[in-house]
């Protein structure tokens, strides 16, 4: 697998993700998204890097849709439009994004043999957090107990 950077589609399986994103019918681009996401998680035994690199970009796709993200800023990611992802998206990025850094992941495995690998994580970390924010603590009750 060709990688260049750490970002979710500086590699060449995401950047041939993002081409099959273009070729597919725009109302079946989030089917594709969606059934990325589904085979990363159904995946029991040892994740293979490609897998894990498409769910990556597929996770990030979702991610830029979210409040408080930014746009993806890469010339390897989709060309085409893409349709607003159904919300029920994100807690399958999210399990996928988890799957992909534990245990049993190849693209983990390699990251983690590299200087990068440090960076990488915060990466995905940083795209976990979008899809899944922790709220905030109020500081008044609600109510008075």
């Amino acid at each position: 697998m060709g990688t260049w950077d750490i970002g979710p589609f500086e590699n060449d399986m995401a950047a041939d993700f993002a081409d099959a994103l273009d070729e597919a019918a725009e109302n079946e681009r989030e089917a594709l998204v969606r059934s990325t996401l589904i085979r990363t998680i159904q995946t029991r035994d040892y994740l293979e890097s490609p897998e894990g690199a498409e769910a990556v970009a597929a996770a990030a796709l979702i991610a830029a849709q979210c409040p408080g993200s930014e746009p993806l800023n890469t010339s390897y990611g989709p060309d085409e439009a893409l349709p607003i992802f159904a919300t029920d998206l994100r807690p399958l990025a999210v399990e996928a994004l988890d799957r992909v850094v534990a245990e049993e992941s190849e693209l983990a495995d390699l990251w983690d043999e590299t200087m990068d690998g440090p960076k990488w994580r915060q990466t995905i970390s940083r795209i976990r957090a979008i899809l899944a924010p922790v709220p905030e603590p109020q500081e008044d009750p609600l109510f008075d107990l």
